[in-house]
């Protein structure tokens, strides 16, 4: 039977988690590293199936079911590897290809693509310590580089000539590489005058490289453009180094540039990547979730990289799973995280880490900043921006949990009453502390009673930002609770006027006699509804 072409499954295997797939049918818990659940193979009680994300494996300890999100789909849907493909394929929402045996010529081409880089990183790494390179090597040692770190992330120099054009002239796939271009008078290098940057696939093979500016021309980086073995937006620079850091550190962080990644990295934090000079992509989370879904974005203080924390924040959502930890951090003055580890130290870069906001404040500062919450017609534009991002999260519990996070907070902060809002010269007993208790219940489960009732509610003077035990309410139990509080505040207040008019009354104001009836019929008129909800 004709296979399908390696690339496709690689790519379904880049995109979706194991976690997910198998997740779908199988209920997973984590512990340390690994999620685990009962075997979908075999009849079991005590959980012995388990599932690592990084690694995209699964495991059985009890029956030996072992594999990956392809033979998982295959097995547990009782299916052949054509419609397992097609339904992952489904999942990630890509497109099938169609299917064919991989050409070996294509094999053939791709090896000696990865050949070409490899010689060529080779070539920039020897040119870097001779005399023509001495300007580029004096800006690197000024950025704080050492040898070590020049050697480990085997950064080099494109001279000013032709040296890749000459040096590989009898290969055919030296254009395919992305490394020369064809111009009138033959071909010349892409880059020249360039500090350069290899960039590693996650298996640490350079596919490409990230050419750097020496004259202050701009733009300050270019990379090689998208070949058949490299593609900027499915690739993670740094990722092949910082691998084992994000396992041990239980989470990524995400910078702007590769100069501040390898810095990080270089300074304590190596689970550091950045994507590469173009925005972050949705195949970039994916990649990086496969290995973690805690991840940290460390942006500049400035508009753009508020922009782009922004835009990351949209990109992210849809990863989110409830074991997740995404924050955002920020990096103030115009500095970056290369100077702040260079002026205050690993410390102050720290700091700036562990004060990260977490998603769930910072998608709410963005609606508030983003829209003039203050007018209705900015509240509802507000409050479309909060549903159309929570509609990107998959788990329906974890959407429910959002959503209910947002009412209570938009009942809070988006709705202001009095709370002295009180009838003139009348004073109500004090809230106590059961009614109290209750109350802030009710408010912060049933966010859209609040709303409903929210005149009502700012009349009684309560603190609804606390915390309360929970309660055996349903949400008309609720609304009961609320409607006969409120017939039960009027009663009072209808007989504290009473007993005033009857104090009139006394001191010889025959015109307090009417009030009193028409006060009498109210309380009548109350009581009986009050009656009636009560037998409801």
């Amino acid at each position: 039977m004709a296979g399908l072409d390696r690339n496709f499954t690689d790519e379904l295997r880049a995109r979706l988690s194991v976690v997910d797939v198998v997740g779908r049918v199988v209920p997973l818990t984590k512990k340390g590293q690994n999620y685990w659940g009962c075997c979908p193979f075999h009849n079991e009680k005590t959980p012995s199936f388990s599932v690592n994300e990084e690694k995209g494996f699964y495991h059985c300890f009890g029956c030996g079911e072992h594999g990956d999100i392809i033979s998982f789909t295959m097995k547990h849907g009782n299916m052949d590897f054509r419609a397992a493909i097609t339904e992952l394929a489904n999942m990630a929402g890509v497109k099938m290809p169609d299917y064919k045996p991989r050409d070996p010529n294509v094999v053939k081409r791709e090896e000696e693509l990865f050949d070409i880089c490899e010689r060529a990183a080779q070539t920039y790494s020897e040119k870097l310590f001779t005399p023509d390179a001495a300007h580029a090597l004096e800006y690197v040692r000024k950025r704080g580089f050492s040898d070590d770190m020049i050697k480990k992330y085997r950064i080099g120099y494109a001279p000013k000539n032709n040296i890749i054009a000459n040096k590989f002239a009898n290969s055919k796939h030296l254009i395919a590489s992305g490394l020369c271009r064809r111009g009138d008078y033959g071909m010349y290098d892409f880059f020249r005058d360039k500090l350069m940057f290899p960039i590693f696939n996650a298996n640490g093979k350079i596919v490409a490289f990230s050419g750097r500016s020496l004259d202050g021309s701009e733009p300050k980086y270019i990379n090689t453009t998208d070949t058949d073995i490299f593609h900027k937006r499915k690739t993670v620079f740094g990722l092949n180094f910082a691998r084992d850091a994000i396992h041990r550190a239980n989470r990524s962080i995400i910078v702007e540039g590769q100069i501040d990644a390898i810095k990080m990295q270089c300074g304590g934090f190596g689970e550091t990547v950045a994507p590469l000079g173009t925005a972050l992509t949705e195949d970039h989370i994916a990649l990086l979730c496969k290995s973690n879904r805690n991840i940290i974005f460390c942006f500049d203080g400035d508009a753009a990289g508020q922009k782009a924390a922004a835009r990351a924040c949209g990109i992210v959502i849809p990863f989110v799973r409830d074991t997740s930890d995404v924050r955002f951090a920020f990096v103030s003055g115009g500095k970056d995280p290369d100077e702040i580890l260079k002026t205050s130290g690993a410390d102050a870069m720290k700091k700036i880490i562990d004060d990260a906001v977490g998603l769930t404040d910072f998608l709410w500062e963005l609606a508030n900043k983003n829209f003039v919450v203050s007018t209705p017609g900015g509240r509802a534009q507000a409050e479309k921006f909060l549903d159309t991002q929570l509609e990107k999260i998959s788990d329906a519990e974890l959407k429910k949990q959002y959503k209910q996070e947002y009412d209570k907070r938009k009942f809070q902060s988006w709705h202001s009453w009095k709370k002295t809002k009180v009838a003139p010269n009348i004073k109500l007993p004090d809230i106590d502390a059961i009614t109290k208790n209750t109350l802030v219940y009710i408010v912060n489960t049933f966010p859209e009673l609040a709303e409903q009732y929210l005149d009502f509610l700012g009349t009684l003077g309560v603190d609804f930002d606390g915390d309360a035990a929970a309660l055996n309410l349903d949400k008309n139990a609720a609304e009961k609770y609320i409607v006969s509080l409120k017939l039960q505040r009027y009663l009072e207040k209808l007989n504290l006027q009473k007993r005033e008019y009857t104090n009139a009354l006394l001191a010889g104001d025959e015109n307090a006699r009417d009030e009193i009836t028409k006060i009498d019929e109210e309380i009548a008129k109350y009581n009986e509804k009050l009656e009636i909800l009560i037998s409801i």
